[in-house]
């Protein structure tokens, strides 16, 4: 089955997975205090998290569409829950507020590599094209314009921090626009769209990532933005 998608597919998603994280740990190490080992730490959980949904997602464990809950959830769930708890943990909140918006502006960069590989992937049939930039995903978008934001709104001493907080609401709801789509493309019991061509992709190796990693890194670039930008007056970049 795998052998349908072209060798490059899989090359530029691994290569985006890695941006993802190069991103997150620039940030992460740039974040942390003097003789701390956070950045290492982080990563290292990372790691393990990314290797341990791979290895199941090689072995089609994922793969099995009739479970509820869905086995899937191992994925969605505790990595865009962690992502959402770490903002409300007070303890946490100096970490957060010194890594650098624009490292975490840049990190939405991915989302063109993430979406053209989305369109490869539906040529071959493993998503519906209602999930790409020919359908409602708009989300290229976020990633095209991530470099403006982050060097005319963010980067500069001249801040337009009202630009810069419209701009994360406005990229997180094409984000939460596309994944609620996406989770109801999947051929799973509740299945609303894409009856055709479902989406399957995000069951399988190395694309389960996207759910299980990118995703959530990209909700959390944008929280921690509009965290520092409604508690500073002055964002670090």
């Amino acid at each position: 089955m795998t052998d349908e998608i072209p060798y490059y597919v899989y090359v530029v998603f691994i290569l985006t997975t890695l941006a993802t994280f190069g991103f997150l740990f620039y940030g992460f190490k740039r974040a942390e205090a003097d003789k701390s080992n956070t950045a290492l730490f982080i990563s290292t959980f990372l790691i393990v998290w990314l290797f341990f949904i791979g290895i199941l997602a090689l072995y089609g464990w994922f793969a099995d569409f009739d479970t509820l809950p869905p086995k899937l959830a191992v994925v969605i769930l505790p990595p865009n829950l962690f992502a959402i708890l770490i903002i409300f943990n007070k303890r946490s909140r100096p970490f957060l507020m010194r890594i650098p918006i624009t490292s975490l502006t840049y990190l939405h960069l991915v989302r063109v590599p993430v979406e053209i590989v989305l369109w490869w992937l539906a040529l071959v049939k493993w998503l519906p094209f209602l999930l790409t930039f020919e359908g409602i995903n708009y989300d290229i978008l976020s990633g095209v314009s991530a470099p403006f934001v982050a060097i005319f709104m963010v980067g500069l001493r001249s801040k337009v921090k009202l630009g810069a907080i419209i701009w994360n609401i406005a990229a997180l709801l094409l984000l939460i626009n596309i994944v609620s789509h996406a989770f109801l493309a999947t051929p799973l019991p509740f299945q609303k769209f894409g009856f055709d061509q479902p989406n399957i992709a995000v069951f399988y190796f190395p694309f389960v990532w996207l759910p299980g990693f990118i995703v959530p890194a990209v909700l959390f670039a944008h929280l921690t933005s509009l965290l520092q930008l409604f508690t500073q007056n002055d964002e670090t970049s």
